[in-house]
C-alpha cells in the first residue's frame, strides 16, 4: 500500500554519511530512526533511483540544492534526499552534487524504507534491483502533507520548483 497524504510516516531507519564527526555523531555512516528524525519538523522528502544515474544527478539534487533557501524560507527545517543506495555513496554524490551541508543524503540501503512507503520499484530490467520511485513530499511533524508521485519514468512533479508553489 503507498502512502498518501494524511499518513504519518512508517518507522524506519535510514543512513547518512558524516562528514564531520560531532557530539552524538561520528565520522562516517551513522544510522537514524526516521520518526526522531522527523518529530517536530518540516521536512521537504524527495526519492529518487539511483546515485550518480543521469536525471537524478542532472535535474534532481541540483534542483533542491539551488531552491534550498527558498524552500527554507517556506518554513522548510530540513531536505532530504532519500535513494536505494548505502551511506558511502550516498556521501560521495552529496560531495559530488555541491549538496553537504544543504540537503541530507539519506540512505536505504536495502530499500527497507522504500518498501514500507510503497513507493519502491523493481528495476531489474535495467540490472540495478529494488530501487526507489521518483517521488517527492512535505512532512510535518512525521504526517505528510504534500505527495508528488512520478510516472513512467517521468521528471514532471518531482522537482523543487513543484514542491515550491505546493507551499505556498
Amino acid at each position: 500500500m503507498t502512502i498518501k497524504i494524511g499518513d504519518k510516516l512508517p518507522e524506519g531507519t535510514l543512513a547518512e554519511f558524516i562528514e564531520t564527526a560531532t557530539e552524538g555523531c561520528a565520522l562516517g555512516p551513522n544510522t537514524f530512526k526516521v520518526g526522531e528524525l522527523a518529530k517536530g519538523k518540516k521536512i521537504a522528502i524527495f526519492g529518487l533511483p539511483g546515485a550518480y544515474t543521469p536525471t537524478c544527478s542532472a535535474q534532481h539534487v541540483p534542483g533542491y540544492v539551488k531552491h534550498a533557501a527558498d524552500l527554507k524560507a517556506k518554513g522548510v527545517d530540513e531536505i532530504w534526499c532519500i535513494s536505494v543506495n548505502d551511506a558511502f555513496v550516498m556521501g560521495a554524490w552529496g560531495r559530488d552534487q555541491h549538496a553537504t551541508g544543504i540537503v541530507r543524503m539519506m540512505a536505504d540501503g536495502n530499500g527497507d524504507f522504500s518498501k514500507a512507503l510503497g513507493l519502491d520499484a523493481d528495476f531489474s530490467k535495467f540490472g540495478m534491483g529494488t530501487r526507489s520511485q521518483r517521488y517527492s513530499m512535505v512532512v510535518e511533524d512525521a504526517v505528510v502533507k504534500q505527495l508528488n508521485v512520478e510516472q513512467g519514468g517521468n521528471f514532471e512533479v518531482s522537482n523543487a520548483e513543484t514542491m515550491l508553489t505546493q507551499l505556498g
